[in-house]
């Protein structure tokens, strides 16, 4: 007989197991339980089976919607219930794309994320289809928007696992994030009991994913703009894209730094590797990086045209105190960056809205000290505000005091303020940080309650009164003594006036949509995330996520415009030094150059190409500074291939080989395109009485299948001058 369960009958059963694990002392001993539990589940009279998914429900990634009574009928099917903007949630998604890679459709497990919204916001199909753009989310999605079966089942937070057997019987539940090996333990244990006893089908379910529908687009879910204050460059987070744009305020791309796919790397700008970088800084030639999916803070150096990792260690950490030296000390979901000055010298510190905590941290680029803290050392990680609960508690203790997913944050060091406003989405707030002694204070939006963090809305007023729907953004204007706010979930921009508290809609109708105006009043966006001040505080530039924009606001002409992003012929505005261009016009290659062709590279569709460029020297010569040497791809007949990707970069050091990265779009419109590689180098000899150029061409022709794969193929190209 079965019987429809929710979680509050299955707890009884799986403590038991729970508490026996615990004293386990082997693998196999785990193992060995797990079947004994799931034969004792199978034994029960009462099968402890769920309700079906609700008619009509809207499915992302699937030809059709899903049913546990037909698709999902004989498989081990783990839900997951989240919500698209809780961080915790996002950390569980790579355990489970490790999960389906260890196991398939084909033998048996089938993750279905079930989006149960938080915000009203989340609740739209189109903002929930962004969300899996975003994410790179690639299993069948479906959009409960009225939390039915998150109701049925009694599920109580997000993010919570819930693993079905084949009868869509309920086999185990996991609360909250951390807890992969567990999840790999039973999925695992789960496949081979139900193999053994032959319930387990192989059939296709029919996943279509949702992202091979769209057009590529020149930015991809920019999550952060940046302004140098000296004027004339831009810093763009092209998030989706995984890589960093240095533009100038026109738009022209000065540097293409990582991308297009997914990496941790280190080193030139070629081969350096983000994983949908948030936060960004940019000061004179160097841009802090908060490589958010990495967990890392990265800094680019423009000058060296290189890359390295200031904090972190690659991997999502849970201390919440810190105090390491920044490569040694783990870090958690860093989303948002501003520089600042703490007992020491002017922009000493690097404070870092750490999402992951729910703090915020400084990382000392060099000596200083926090207000009412211990004198701390040159490239030190350490909190300096949160006790890590998620919470709205306002305190004069720093370490007492709760945020709840910081996630923009924005430095004005001059008095009356002297503070950092804090855009703390998760609580609906923005609140602001002493740098005198840390203490915490309320600014808009939110309620008294500390524990209360469903207190959002859409209301211009004053501190309390004020409503905001998960902002993601904030930006001080020193010039206008405002601050401006990325209300996100209310997809408009507001403005606070920090002394009497009044937060008002500066721009924004509060309709998801990509409309330039023709005034502040008519203009829309799409979740912005992000933004800064620029020019003297007469612009503000805003990072439109969802629309895939970088949107202009004219403060003085209240006009709204797009920032045309050039890909062409770019030189950096500063002009007193050569930098990398994005894409250049390549000078025509030299009859002698050499022209090698490769062998055909088997692909598939969704893979990344990585080329490494291997070039050798004559002995006794070395690369010519002065003349920097660069190489350029290109796909003759076939530009789809390149579209939204780094087709250009200097070559400054050939000691390693270069890395050329490409990714194959997941719709091949064709199966058989070549790239071309050609790489200028300029050297001299030791004593530079003689200097040359010489040219090569790498021709790498592809076969591409149609069935898309995840991974990188790796080749070598390898060229003696």
């Amino acid at each position: 007989m079965a019987t429809r369960s929710g979680l509050t009958a299955l707890f009884p059963v799986q403590s038991q197991l729970d508490y026996a694990l615990e004293d386990a002392r082997s693998q196999e001993e785990k193992e060995n339980l797990v079947f004994q539990y799931l034969k004792k589940i199978d034994d029960r009279k009462d099968d402890l089976k769920v309700p079906d998914f609700e008619e009509g429900l809207e499915w992302l990634n699937t030809q059709q919607p899903l049913s546990l009574a037909r698709e999902l009928s004989g498989k081990v099917v783990v839900l997951d219930f989240f919500t698209y903007c809780c961080i915790n949630c996002m950390h569980l998604l790579p355990d489970l794309h490790l999960l389906e890679q260890q196991h398939t459709v084909k033998d048996g497990l089938v993750v279905v994320g079930v989006h149960s919204a938080k915000f009203p916001n989340e609740k739209v199909l189109r903002n929930v289809q962004n969300a899996v753009l975003r994410y790179g989310i690639t299993h069948p999605v479906v959009n409960d928007g009225a939390g039915r079966l998150w109701q049925e089942l009694e599920v109580a937070c997000w993010p919570t696992l819930v693993i079905l057997g084949p009868r869509g019987n309920l086999l185990f539940s996991l609360v909250g994030e951390g807890h992969r090996d567990r999840l790999f333990l039973f999925t695992a244990a789960a496949l081979k009991h139900y193999g053994q006893t032959g319930e387990l089908r192989d059939a296709d379910i029919g996943i279509r994913l949702y992202r091979d529908s769209l057009p590529p687009s020149t930015l991809s879910f920019p999550g952060k703009v940046a302004a140098d204050p000296a004027g004339g460059r831009l810093a763009v987070a092209d998030t989706g894209h995984h890589r960093v744009l240095v533009l100038s305020t026109s738009g022209h791309v000065l540097h293409c730094i990582g991308g297009p796919g997914s990496g941790r790397r280190d080193g030139a700008f070629s081969e350096a590797l983000f994983s949908s970088p948030q936060g960004v800084v940019i000061k004179g030639d160097v841009v802090y990086v908060a490589d958010t999916e990495n967990h890392l803070i990265r800094k680019i150096d423009l000058l060296e045209g290189r890359v390295s990792t200031l904090a972190g260690v690659g991997v999502q950490g849970t201390d919440r105190e810190g105090g390491g030296l920044g490569p040694q000390q783990p870090i958690s979901s860093p989303w948002d960056l501003a520089l600042g000055t703490a007992g020491g010298e002017e922009d000493n510190v690097l404070w870092i809205a750490m999402a992951g905590t729910h703090q915020i941290w400084a990382l000392f680029l060099e000596d200083g000290k926090l207000p009412k803290g211990s004198e701390s050392t040159k490239g030190m990680c350490v909190r300096f505000v949160g006790s890590g609960n998620e919470e709205n508690r306002n305190n004069a203790y720093p370490h007492k005091a709760g945020l709840a997913q910081p996630s923009g944050v924005s430095a004005a060091p001059q008095e009356p303020w002297s503070c950092l406003f804090v855009a703390d989405s998760e609580s609906s707030t923005v609140r602001t940080v002493s740098l005198k002694d840390g203490a915490v204070k309320h600014l808009v939006g939110g309620e008294r309650d500390p524990l209360n963090l469903f207190a959002f809305g859409d209301v211009d007023g004053a501190g309390i009164n004020a409503k905001l729907q998960h902002p993601l953004g904030v930006a001080w204007s020193p010039s206008g003594s405002l601050l401006y706010v990325a209300d996100s979930y209310n997809h408009k921009i507001k403005v606070v006036d920090p002394k009497s508290k009044q937060c008002r809609v500066l721009a924004g109708t509060g309709e998801a949509s990509d409309s330039l105006g023709p005034g502040f009043e008519e203009a829309s966006f799409n979740e912005p995330g992000g933004l800064c001040v620029g020019e003297a505080g007469k612009v503000l530039y805003i990072a439109d996520t969802n629309n895939h924009h970088i949107k202009v606001l004219d403060l003085e002409s209240r006009s709204v415009s797009l920032l045309p992003i050039s890909f062409q012929d770019v030189l950096d505005a500063v002009g007193d030094t050569s930098v990398a261009m994005a894409v250049r016009k390549a000078p025509t290659l030299p009859k002698s150059a050499a022209r090698i062709e490769m062998s055909v590279l088997a692909v598939s569709a969704g893979q990344t190409v990585q080329m490494s460029l291997a070039l050798t020297l004559p002995d006794g010569t070395k690369l010519t500074q002065e003349a920097p040497s660069f190489w350029a791809l290109s796909a003759e007949g076939n530009e789809w291939l390149l579209e939204g990707q780094c087709l250009s970069g200097d070559i400054r050091d050939i000691s390693q080989p270069l890395s050329v990265m490409v990714a194959v779009p997941l719709t091949a419109r064709s199966p058989d395109p070549t790239l071309t590689v050609d790489a200028w180098v300029y050297f001299c000899s030791a004593d530079e009485g003689a200097c040359m150029m010489r040219a090569a061409s790498f021709r790498q022709p592809l076969q591409i299948d149609r069935a898309p794969r995840d991974g990188t193929v790796n080749v070598t190209m390898s060229h003696a001058f």
